[in-house]
């Protein structure tokens, strides 16, 4: 039998929270709170297999590296799809924190997932952080991270409703008893709505843009407000028929028209988890609304719309975009009280 130590906090001085995101790439350190927000990009010599960047730094090289440097993002809809990359990567942000916290002990980690995650995909994310010097690696899906992040009562008899809208993946979650009673993961978020904004300017103004170029103008002026008067803003690409620069102005008249299609199916996947949630626990989500997180909170007038479609109240979290890093330092606080909300094994997965 293994004498447990008390959990005094100088003893996990260096734990970890991370929010691994499909476009970003948050990390809290307990005692220190959020101290990294970078983007989920590596850049890679092909010549010598060596990492050149990461971050920030890697970002601003997207589409402008020569022939032997790629920057590659290793996760695609907020799971792994090139795991020795990822593992670099980790394997910086963790690195990132054990210098700031002075302590290279290898550390606890909590990290932050899509729901609907599989086994395996589990897998992958626990053994690349172990790989990138994590001791313990503790797994918690990201919409129960974002409303422990929000301060929601998941642990009452009370149903919560949360949508997480990131750059891969959108969760939407109805929270009752420490544990999701309904939910639904949507491979469409922040990158899908800049591919709308690339495919419409491309086929109505006959310009290629960059994917960074749309997602500044959806940032500018892109919304589903309704206010009379339309914004706009000046994008720049190359023209496809002259093959030269040229600049076009947009307003968001265009943007809404772009990003349309999405935005309904965002819509219809959170009616049909409300469909499915059962009536004592929509009668509350009824009274208490809705709560975005995530990046696509910040789509002007996105939560008006959802509120009128889906006949609820919603509301924007303070700081969306580290709801959910939040949430992991918020566990790492208080890691027993929030055990039940881990994925440690096969089991602790929901249903598909």
């Amino acid at each position: 039998m293994k004498l447990k130590l008390p959990d005094i906090p100088f003893l996990h001085s260096n734990d970890i929270g991370i929010d691994l995101g499909t476009a970003n790439t948050l990390v809290y350190l307990r005692g220190h709170g959020i101290i990294l927000n970078d983007p989920s990009v590596v850049a890679i010599n092909q010549k010598t297999g060596q990492v050149v960047a990461v971050g920030n730094d890697a970002k601003a090289m997207l589409g402008r590296t020569p022939a032997h440097i790629t920057a590659v993002r290793p996760l695609v809809d907020g799971v792994i799809s090139d795991y020795e990359v990822a593992e670099e990567m980790l394997g910086y942000f963790i690195g990132k924190a054990q210098e700031l916290s002075k302590k290279w002990a290898r550390p606890r980690v909590v990290i932050g997932v899509p729901s609907g995650v599989t086994n395996v995909q589990i897998r992958a994310v626990r053994e690349a952080a172990q790989s990138a010097g994590a001791k313990e690696v503790h797994i918690v899906e990201e919409p129960m991270a974002a409303a422990i992040g929000v301060k929601m009562p998941i642990h009452d008899p009370v149903g919560s409703m949360i949508m997480d809208m990131g750059g891969g993946t959108t969760d939407i979650a109805v929270i009752s008893l420490g544990g999701v009673v309904n939910a639904q993961s949507l491979r469409l978020a922040g990158d899908k709505l800049n591919d709308d904004i690339v495919s419409y300017i491309k086929d109505e103004f006959k310009i290629l843009i960059g994917e960074r170029s749309a997602e500044g103008v959806k940032m500018a002026i892109g919304g589903m407000g309704r206010d009379e008067e339309s914004p706009e803003a000046t994008i720049r690409g190359r023209d496809l028929v002259s093959g030269l620069p040229r600049e076009v102005v947009i307003t968001e008249a265009d943007i809404k028209e772009a990003i349309g299609g999405s935005v309904a199916r965002l819509v219809e996947t959170a009616k049909e988890v409300l469909e499915s949630t059962p009536p004592e626990i929509l009668a509350d989500v009824m009274k208490r609304g809705m709560v975005m997180t995530g990046g696509g909170a910040l789509i002007v007038g996105l939560d008006e719309l959802l509120s009128e479609e889906l006949s609820i109240p919603v509301y924007v979290a303070q700081d969306p975009l580290t709801c959910v890093v939040r949430g992991t330092g918020i566990i790492l606080e208080d890691i027993e009280t929030y055990r039940d909300v881990l994925i440690e094994n096969e089991e602790d997965l929901p249903p598909q």
